[in-house]
């Protein structure tokens, strides 16, 4: 089936460099690409599309439900419309002779996977993709988008920065006026938000690559299957040599072409192989080094268990001990007390009935003290009246005499 998709690949090439002398075509019918694969109900605005198919510059693919298709364009990029997908071709520009030229397509719904062509090996920067919420600037690489309600999500899909042939690293740059951000490294991931600026660059789930890869489910019956007779395919090879033929090209220079492509096909599909077996050991590895630290981990947390348990221990045996002697002291700290405490308490009686003794003696005292007093002065005071009374008495006989 894949060599089947490098003849289609190879009637773009043809086309590429006879187009202007195999058909003359206005500018409103330009010539851009083949349908290399339908799966489903794939139309433009006018006609149902099929294998073999020519695409014009402006034309809007719509892609139905459980539908899909592979469209080869001239400069050997490859767009994958997933289905319930809406994607309009708006510029293409290509000079085979120089592998120059710009390409802009638009996707308003649904998915599209692009794998770069001519043009972006040439320059990089000359494919760029527009959703609904901003662009996707290509950068030599293998990308896919799903368009949804106010969201875009995009992932880059390879090749890496160390592959192992040395080829250009991809990127795709996600933008709007709000801001961009740069996919550089194989299954990252980022979301545009209408209104926002991108999200940050994020290594995919494996939830959100089902979310991807079920959007072109549907491009898996698009390529020829096993159940297909030996003679369709057989028909469907001589149409395309009677088709290259037309265009003036020998069976020689048609085995070359396809057998160039067979070669480049089988080179990347060597590369993806390698990269796919380094990421695995690189995975590998880094379990087992996950399962060493987690198994030293193990060992260090029982080791600190162990400690913790007799550095408890202990603690409760010290705890145990100073209680105990802390309950020691307390006894008999509580037994000296009363001990003292009973002495002390017919010493303090004594004294106090001694204090009580003394007082009410001085009281005593004091009072009789008091009575001699009064007693002596009521006696002076008797003194002197009776002295009194003999001066007037004397007073008295001496007036008389």
């Amino acid at each position: 089936m894949k060599k089947i998709i490098f003849i289609l690949s190879t009637i773009i090439l043809v086309f590429s460099s006879n187009v202007i002398a195999a058909e003359k075509l206005s500018i409103e019918k330009q010539l851009i690409g083949i349908v290399g694969a339908t799966s489903g109900i794939v139309k433009t605005e006018t006609r149902e599309l099929k294998p073999g198919d020519k695409i014009y510059l402006n034309e809007t693919i719509y892609a139905g439900v459980d539908s899909g298709t592979q469209i080869l364009l001239l400069d050997q990029s490859t767009f994958t419309i997933g289905e319930d997908s809406e994607v309009i071709m708006d510029t293409f520009v290509f000079d085979p002779d120089t592998n120059d030229g710009k390409i802009v397509a638009s996707v308003k719904q649904g998915s599209l996977k692009v794998i770069s062509g001519l043009i972006s090996k040439n320059n990089p920067d000359n494919l760029t993709v527009e959703v609904p919420e901003g662009t996707l600037g290509s950068r030599g690489t293998e990308f896919q988008t799903i368009v949804s309600k106010g969201k875009t999500d995009t992932l880059l899909i390879g090749p890496g920065k160390n592959n192992t042939l040395g080829m250009r690293p991809g990127a795709v740059l996600v933008g709007n006026n709000l801001g961009q951000t740069l996919l550089d490294n194989p299954y990252s991931m980022t979301s545009m938000i209408k209104g926002k600026a991108p999200g940050q660059a994020k290594k995919i789930t494996k939830n959100q690559l089902k979310k991807f890869n079920k959007k072109m489910k549907a491009l898996r019956m698009a390529k020829l299957s096993p159940e297909d007779t030996r003679a369709e395919r057989k028909e469907l090879r001589q149409t395309l040599k009677k088709e290259l033929k037309a265009l003036g090209l020998e069976k020689e220079e048609i085995k070359t072409v396809i057998r160039d492509n067979i070669k480049k096909d089988k080179e990347k599909k060597v590369v993806i192989k390698k990269e796919r077996a380094e990421k695995k050991k690189a995975k590998a590895e880094k379990k087992k080094e996950k399962k060493k630290k987690v198994a030293k981990n193990k060992k260090g947390k029982k080791k600190k268990a162990v400690k913790k348990k007799g550095s408890k221990k202990k603690k409760a045996v010290k705890k145990k001990s100073s209680t105990k002697k802390k309950a020691v002291k307390k006894k008999s700290s509580t037994k000296k007390k009363k001990a003292v405490k009973k002495k002390a308490a017919p010493k303090k009686k004594k004294a106090v009935k001694k204090k009580k003794v003394v007082k009410k003696k001085k009281v005593v005292k004091k009072k009789k003290v008091v009575k001699k007093k009064k007693i002596a002065k009521k006696k002076k005071i008797v003194k002197k009246k009776k002295a009194a009374k003999k001066k007037k008495a004397k007073n008295k006989r001496k007036k008389k005499k």
